[in-house]
């Protein structure tokens, strides 16, 4: 009983360990899926408007900023919940 219970507690550790690493891949996989969609989106807008280039541009780097935050908060989120 007392060995099933030790167990499962191991067992518990090993896949808590294992999914904040797969969360943190996630995260990670998908702040550069959102960093690329803002740099390409910014490119066309300058393309379209190339006038207004460096305001697109000034734009693109501040969300990107924001989204690079976001994704570094989430993987120390899922490296804390490992421990």
């Amino acid at each position: 009983m007392l060995l099933t219970m030790i167990l499962q507690a191991a067992a518990s550790a090993a896949l808590g360990k294992f999914g904040a690493a797969i969360g943190a891949g996630i995260v990670a996989i998908g702040a550069g899926i959102g960093i690329g969609k803002i740099g390409s989106a910014a490119a066309e807008a300058g393309a379209r408007q190339p006038e207004m280039a460096s305001k697109f541009q000034t734009l693109a780097i501040i969300t990107g900023a924001l989204v690079e935050g976001v994704c570094l908060f989430a993987v120390v989120v899922c490296l804390l919940a490992a421990l």
